[in-house]
């Protein structure tokens, strides 16, 4: 951000992230939910959203941070491909692929529909259509932030469960204990980027998602240039 200002930069956008919100008291989570930063990752995120709400203040840097939730999807040329892989689509997408033998789901007994965590994903497609939404507001517009969801949430069983139906392959999972500091729900409130700047999912549905990642996996098995 030094730098930034230094070299005259006038326009900032952060890829900041839900985990901001460990310990939500409603839900879906709006802006104006308290913040609790859940891990490492998370406070860093918040550490930058505080500085750049000084560098707005002493040197006009005007910025838009975009709280992503869960980032997923692909297209046909770009998908996820990342060492080790962490993200639970394309975990899930990786036993379809014969390049697992199971998916562990971390815990079933959160208080949820099926007692498996339930999260938001969101279409990188539709989070660059924020980036670019984000960008031009900010042209003639104040310093703004928007948490990036569907508004609705998918439990790790449905998402599981999904990836069979496209995939045709039976994905065996297998439960084990709760990780530290997963909370049941966390799913995004995005009235104020879809009132203020016209933000609209295009992709929202989970079957869609799933559909588009496999096809980038099936053509990609090991990745990038493998």
């Amino acid at each position: 951000l030094e730098s930034a200002v230094k070299h005259n930069v006038k326009r900032f956008i952060l890829s900041s992230t839900a985990n901001l919100f460990d310990d939500p008291e409603n839900m879906p989570i709006a802006e104006t939910e308290r913040i609790v930063p859940g891990s490492p990752y998370g406070e860093s995120k918040n550490i930058m959203e505080r500085y750049l709400h000084w560098m707005d203040r002493l040197y006009g840097m005007r910025y838009a941070c975009l709280r992503y939730f869960n980032a997923c999807g692909a297209t046909d040329e770009r998908g996820e491909d990342h060492d080790p892989e962490t993200h639970l689509i394309p975990l899930v997408l990786e036993v379809a692929l014969g390049q697992r033998d199971k998916i562990s789901i971390f815990g079933d007994d959160y208080d949820t529909p099926d007692g498996s965590c339930v999260r938001d994903y969101i279409h990188v497609i539709d989070l660059a259509e924020a980036h670019i939404l984000a960008m031009r507001a900010l042209g003639d517009g104040p310093s703004r932030k928007y948490n990036l969801g569907n508004g609705r949430g998918y439990s790790v069983k449905e998402v599981i469960q999904t990836a069979r139906d496209v995939t045709g392959h039976p994905i065996p999972a297998e439960v084990g204990p709760r990780r530290p500091g997963d909370p049941d729900i966390l799913i995004a409130s995005s009235d104020a980027i879809r009132r203020e700047l016209g933000w609209q999912p295009q992709y929202a549905d989970l079957r869609t998602i799933i559909e588009m990642a496999w096809n980038w996996h099936v053509a990609h098995p090991h990745g990038y240039g493998k």
